[in-house]
């Protein structure tokens, strides 16, 4: 017979919340956060001033090559411009100089000229860069170096191509032709927004080639991921707990 209103017994229970404790602590929970962990002293005049310049000695690296390399595309640019731009022809007659052809396209076929070889030009130099730096990803160094070697790549085609072509001083040489003479005008760009077309034709061919080819990062998988199965329970046998006292 039971006796009613028997307390239970201490040790049972101290026994019976042990082991309850013990379960409850070899299995974690999935859903939990990851731990925080505690951050690495470090000196920051040190250690993290030498990591910033070793980041930006190569980047400034590259940026300078790209930068010259366009400046050296900037000279056969200008080679090329002259040579194949439309001249304006002249003609002297008496104190006068007049155009031949008064409603001649040459100035315009010049403009249109250069934004081709300009459209070019950006087109190899952005291929360009981007092969050689496609094993690291390419970077912001190459993309700066492009837009800046662009631009100076079409200053120095447009200065260095007028200076190859004819000359400007038009009464020296309309002096030296004499009167009904013939030769061709300078060349010269009307519309100086063609200088930013070689840096925007880079910088589109750079993007469309990082976005399709280019060097792809795997994403970190998120916190809350696949549930962790739990760890195996522990070795040693567990202590079943003992009935109750029966009087």
């Amino acid at each position: 017979m039971t006796v009613p209103n028997t307390p239970p017994d201490p040790a049972h229970t101290d026994v019976r919340a042990a082991s309850a404790d013990a379960v409850s602590d070899a299995v974690p929970d999935p859903y939990a956060p990851p731990p925080e962990t505690a951050p690495v002293a470090s000196d920051p005049a040190g250690a993290a001033g030498e990591t910033l310049a070793q980041r930006l000695l190569p980047e400034l690296r590259l940026g300078a090559g790209v930068v010259l390399a366009c400046l050296v595309a900037g000279l056969v640019m200008a080679a090329l411009w002259a040579w194949l731009a439309p001249k304006v022809p002249l003609v002297v007659d008496g104190d006068r100089i007049l155009y031949v052809d008064p409603e001649g396209e040459q100035r315009a076929g010049a403009d249109a000229v250069f934004v081709l070889i300009g459209l070019g030009a950006g087109i190899l130099t952005a291929l360009g860069a981007f092969l050689v730096t496609r094993r690291r990803g390419g970077g912001i160094a190459v993309a700066l170096g492009l837009t800046v070697g662009g631009l100076l790549g079409s200053l120095g085609g447009w200065r260095i191509g007028r200076w190859l072509g004819p000359g400007n001083d038009l009464i020296g040489e309309a002096r030296r032709v004499g009167n009904g003479g013939h030769f061709d005008a300078g060349i010269d760009l009307g519309a100086m927004g063609a200088l930013l077309v070689w840096p925007m034709a880079a910088m589109v061919v750079l993007l469309a080639l990082s976005a399709a080819v280019g060097k792809r990062e795997e994403d970190p998988p998120p916190y809350w991921g696949a549930p962790v199965a739990p760890p195996a329970a522990p070795a040693g046998p567990v202590t079943p707990a003992a009935p109750e006292d029966r009087v």
